[in-house]
């Protein structure tokens, strides 16, 4: 299962598109795509996971399904808020962010806190164990390096 962190809103063209392609390409993959369910990175993820015929989880902030992107296969509303960060990069067997802003870094946070492998794309520079990539392609083959045996 990889998870896609980023922003909710306010996206940049660039990181939507780069998104898309994330998602397609984890989809092409056979991976599920685990994210936080709702618009902006999440939304773009997903849609490009759809084209692909992927599966798409969204963990919601909020207590209904209905909140999701029209592009979550399967909805799990927690009604946690910003909590609900947890449980997505606690399920993940790795990360990669898109952009983001607190909430992003919260759930980078998180992350290494509990040692998954993170790939950043234009995302937060932190710590030196995210692993800055250029491109969805590269981001995307370094998340299933980390999943799969070489």
């Amino acid at each position: 299962m990889i998870a896609v962190i980023g922003q909710g809103r306010n996206c940049a063209p660039k990181l939507v598109s780069l998104a898309e392609e994330v998602g397609r390409l984890i989809a092409k993959g056979g991976a599920l795509l685990l994210c936080g369910g709702l618009g902006g990175i999440m939304e773009a993820v997903c849609r490009g996971a759809k084209e692909c015929d992927g599966t798409t989880i969204g963990i919601l902030p909020t207590e209904s399904p209905d909140d999701a992107n029209p592009f979550v296969d399967i909805p799990i509303a927690t009604g946690m808020g910003e909590a609900r960060n947890v449980i997505i990069c606690r399920s993940a067997d790795v990360v990669i962010a898109i952009g983001g802003f607190y909430g992003t870094l919260s759930e980078i946070a998180y992350s290494l806190a509990f040692d998954k492998p993170i790939i950043g794309l234009l995302t937060w520079k932190i710590d030196p164990s995210i692993v800055h990539v250029n491109s969805a392609e590269e981001a995307v083959e370094r998340a299933f390096a980390e999943v799969k045996p070489s």
